[in-house]
């Protein structure tokens, strides 16, 4: 099960209780389930909406552009409203889905000051063997571009310690491009004056985007890089994390891996975090999958989401979170029985025949037909 809770408060707003919102990843085993205990309210009550047509869409215009890692792989996009409104507020951990001018759909993290109604920032890596949406950012979006949004949505919520949460202290974690959620974070415990500490961690100096934004929050923070460190461990990445310790972590998978594997047992440690990947499917089984455009079988391997299969046979599937909570992936199956592994769609739509291709798959030993 994933938890999520959407947000559009104000800075100035008491953060969201922590009372049942501690957010895991949908592959959690059994062990790893233990590393918190709140995990029994109902994840119908935290879907986040995917976005709808009409007109709820947000014009926006691409203010400012500038380089924000010296390896000059990640860029810094300001958005402004086109129309000169309000922007809706959000809260630290939340994103933007980035309608592009080519019709491709991509989640990035809200990284400026916390709440702010008047403009919106970002920072995209550039991934050259990705998808295409960093690649038209990087290359094709220029100042003065339009973009459109229906506003932030929040799947990594931030609970402060004193405003609803139960713990004591606030540890952040952060490798690379995952300091964008993490910015935020670090701004709103700073003006709560709570307790908080956080790593940073990178290749080099140069390969981390707003090095000198994260230092200049002082002693707070250690900045280390593998150059002069090495790889870091899970222990001097979580750092004392004693009891009440709310950790919120974000970057590469081996790093969140480690860290959950070193948390595992530790039921007085909170664990919050985000990955830009897709999740690593777990207890899978092969199967074959359909789709009408071409009529050919597709095997699934154990190991392969239904997406990836389906884009390595060239079938145009839509996608962009790749972890089960945008729903720009949703297919309607013509035939088949469907292991849902997702907590966005509700039980008239699986009851209609809609799956989502990012993290589901067929149950047992069905074969799917897709409307693709």
């Amino acid at each position: 099960m994933r938890l999520f809770q959407r947000y559009r408060q104000g800075y100035a707003k008491i953060p969201p209780s922590a009372s049942g919102r501690t957010r895991h990843d949908p592959t959690l085993s059994l062990a790893n389930a233990a590393i918190s205990g709140m995990l029994a309210a109902s994840a119908a009550a935290r879907r986040i909406p995917a976005p709808t047509g009409g007109d709820s869409t947000i014009a926006l215009t691409v203010e400012r552009r500038r380089v924000v890692a010296r390896d000059q792989d990640v860029i810094e996009l300001t958005l402004a409203p086109a129309g000169g409104d309000a922007l809706p507020r959000w809260y630290p951990g939340a994103h933007l889905d980035l309608h592009l001018p080519s019709g491709l759909v991509r989640q990035y993290s809200l990284c400026g000051p916390a709440g702010s109604a008047q403009r919106y920032r970002i920072a995209v890596r550039r991934i050259p063997e990705g998808g295409g949406g960093s690649i038209e950012i990087h290359d094709g979006l220029a100042e003065g571009a339009t973009v459109y949004t229906h506003g932030p949505r929040n799947a990594f919520p931030l609970t402060v310690p004193g405003y609803g949460s139960p713990t004591r202290r606030l540890r952040f974690i952060a490798g690379g491009i995952g300091i964008t959620p993490i910015l935020p974070m670090l701004d709103l415990a700073r003006r709560l004056r709570v307790d908080w500490s956080m790593v940073y961690t990178g290749r080099t100096p140069d390969s981390l985007p707003f090095i000198d934004e994260v230092a200049a929050f002082g002693a707070n923070v250690e900045i280390r890089t593998d150059d002069t460190c090495g790889l870091p461990t899970a222990t001097e990445l979580l750092g004392q994390c004693s009891e009440g310790t709310a950790v919120y972590a974000c970057g590469p998978a081996p790093m969140l891996t480690a860290i959950r594997a070193a948390l595992v047992g530790r039921d007085d440690v909170e664990l919050h975090f985000e990955r830009f990947a897709a999740a690593p499917v777990v207890d899978g089984r092969p199967f074959q999958a359909t789709a009408t455009s071409s009529g050919e079988p597709i095997d699934v391997g154990a190991e392969e989401t239904l997406l990836a299969a389906l884009r390595r046979a060239g079938v145009n599937a839509p996608y962009s979170c790749q972890q089960g909570f945008c729903g720009t992936c949703r297919t309607r199956v013509l035939a088949g029985e469907v292991d849902h592994r997702d907590t966005l769609l509700t039980e008239p739509e699986r009851a209609a025949g809609m799956m989502l291709t990012c993290v589901s798959r067929a149950a047992r030993e069905s074969s799917l037909t897709l409307d693709l």
